[in-house]
């Protein structure tokens, strides 16, 4: 027997599809290393418990950069326990004679990076590996009419990248990609406080401010209570930032979004922008939840914007929807 994945391999979290079951895993893209022996020691969930309480000796790192491969091993691993619990989920003790698997890349890979991926996935079992663009899979896994001859786009914003696209036929017709998304968000976050209030915080704590009083628009003001490090006095100190605050120092990277998405409009043909000023644009991707986003854009831009359904999980349920349709994948493939 052969079973089909779908595999959205995110730079913050990965997600896999299987034919017939739907998403199967969903887990960040970390895993735990011992630093002297190289060693994995935990993937995934178990590696995101670790953050911040390892000792000098074990680290956490993300094996993924922007939507590509920065470490080849580390990868490999992750990919093997991906698809190792998938397999799991299919009830096969070992792997079956054809493991089919597509992978959503960003469209600015580079083929050296899309090598990388292919053989990650490759060295992890599988026996046919496709790779699609991840605007492309996200569109499918939204439900758009990718291979009709009009005017469609879409606006991908993950944890590393930015992707917006407009295709026809089946194909990326114009795009542009920035390494410009949630991740990027909540880094700001910390060099705001950090630079603001003299105060050290995590990650963790820098993502729940970003979820929770994070805005890319004006909305009802909302403020929160944080609690850090002191750096002057390295005790800890809890302070109060605002959701104004927050989103004028997501200014610079909000520009950045609005300018791609633009450009990306720019270059597209007259007749596939009249299409895409009649139906609007999609958002999708983590990145996409940021309050108010899909309404500054529309502003920005003037066309119509709509979030996808689950846009967490349009890549992988693109993928998935490419894996178990052969003349879907060949036909997205030859264009």
């Amino acid at each position: 027997m052969a079973i089909d994945l779908g595999i959205d391999l995110g730079t913050a979290n990965s997600l896999v599809v299987l034919r017939g079951k739907g998403i199967v895993v969903s887990e960040p893209s970390v895993v735990g290393l011992d630093r002297r022996s190289q060693k994995v020691l935990k993937v995934g969930n178990e590696a995101f418990e670790m953050a911040g309480k390892t000792p000098e000796n074990i680290v956490v790192i993300r094996p993924l950069k922007s939507g590509v491969i920065a470490d080849d091993y580390t990868t490999e691993i992750m990919l093997k326990y991906l698809i190792t619990k998938a397999k799991a989920h299919a009830g096969f003790s070992l792997f079956p004679q054809r493991l089919r698997v597509v992978v959503g890349v960003p469209t600015g890979a580079t083929p050296v990076e899309r090598r990388a991926v292919e053989e990650a996935c490759r060295n992890a079992g599988a026996r046919d590996v496709w790779l699609v663009q991840e605007p492309l899979a996200a569109a499918i896994g939204a439900g758009l009419p990718v291979t009709e001859a009009r005017g469609n786009m879409i606006v991908d914003i993950g944890g590393g990248t930015t992707e917006a696209a407009v295709f026809s036929l089946g194909g990326l017709v114009s795009w542009k990609s920035v390494p410009v998304a949630g991740d990027a968000f909540t880094e700001r976050i910390i060099e705001f406080v950090k630079g603001e209030f003299n105060l050290f915080i995590g990650e963790r704590t820098a993502e729940t401010i970003k979820v929770n009083i994070g805005s890319a628009y004006p909305l009802d003001k909302a403020q929160m209570e944080v609690t850090g490090r002191d750096l002057l006095t390295g005790l800890p100190k809890r302070i109060t930032i605002s959701s104004d605050a927050v989103r004028e120092a997501f200014r610079e990277l909000l520009n950045t979004v609005v300018d791609t998405v633009k450009e990306t409009l720019e270059n597209t043909p007259p007749e596939l922008i009249a299409d895409v000023m009649e139906t609007g644009f999609y958002i999708s991707g983590g990145g996409s939840l940021l309050k108010g986003l899909d309404r500054l854009l529309s502003e920005r831009t003037g066309v119509p914007v709509h979030m996808v359904e689950d846009p967490l999980t349009a890549v992988a349920r693109g993928a998935g929807i490419l894996a178990g349709n052969a003349r879907l994948l060949k036909e997205i493939s030859s264009t």
